[in-house]
């Protein structure tokens, strides 16, 4: 443990959550509109579309992280228009990561999201509506307030997700110390040059994180629902 250099070591961990942060935020959002969408509008070709979204969930993390290299890459117009907007390219950067991220983690959010909003009283919605509220206030007043806690389960599953993503991540963002190395590919890194400590080590960060933010949930759903008793 002496050998351990402790500034090297924080770099991955803030990293990763800077990353699960950002792209939690992200997936949330998109995933959240994505499935309020789907939820009230019904036409052809909604399963295949719904099948499309849900895509990321069965398809191995190194597949998607090959499609978004082509997608971002400086060949393609994405790509081309990223660059010209950041004035260098996307790929292999901490950005390509919560890219990767978000791909990832949408199915998860967008599914849980869907189930929420399904769950939710349409006759409560459709009683806003009669007394003139817009569709705008519907959702903020009723249908989120309704399905708050599938909207917890979303951010925790889109931020574990980015915490934990590592085969897409690795092909577009690569790993690059200080700059694009996160958790998973420095304990994986650490494992393949036999720094057992090292890998020991931040594989505890990220137990203790995860644990932390599930036991933070946990107590607020207890909390809440001992006041409503």
């Amino acid at each position: 443990m002496n050998s351990i250099n402790w500034t090297e070591f924080a770099s991955p961990i803030l990293l990763s959550l800077k990353v699960a942060v950002v792209s939690s935020i992200f997936v949330l959002l998109i995933g959240g509109i994505a499935a309020w969408g789907m939820s009230r509008r019904h036409f052809r070709g909604k399963t295949v579309l719904e099948a499309t979204f849900l895509l990321p969930l069965v398809l191995p993390p190194t597949v998607v992280g090959f499609i978004l290299l082509v997608l971002l890459g400086k060949k393609s117009w994405i790509g081309y228009w990223m660059e010209s907007l950041f004035n260098h390219s996307i790929i292999f950067t901490w950005g390509a990561a919560v890219i990767a991220s978000v791909v990832v983690a949408f199915p998860l959010v967008y599914q849980t999201m869907s189930t929420g909003f399904s769950l939710v009283n349409k006759d409560l919605e459709d009683a806003g509506r009669s007394i003139g509220a817009s569709e705008w206030q519907v959702l903020r007043y009723i249908t989120l307030p309704l399905a708050w806690r599938s909207l917890m389960a979303s951010y925790i599953l889109g931020f574990a997700r980015g915490l934990g993503e590592f085969g897409a991540t690795l092909m577009i963002a690569g790993n690059i110390p200080h700059k694009t190395q996160t958790l998973p590919t420095a304990i994986y890194i650490a494992v393949e040059s036999g720094n057992q400590s090292l890998a020991w080590c931040w594989a505890a960060a990220i137990i203790l994180i995860s644990f932390g933010l599930l036991f933070i949930v946990n107590q607020r759903t207890r909390r809440t629902a001992n006041n409503n008793e």
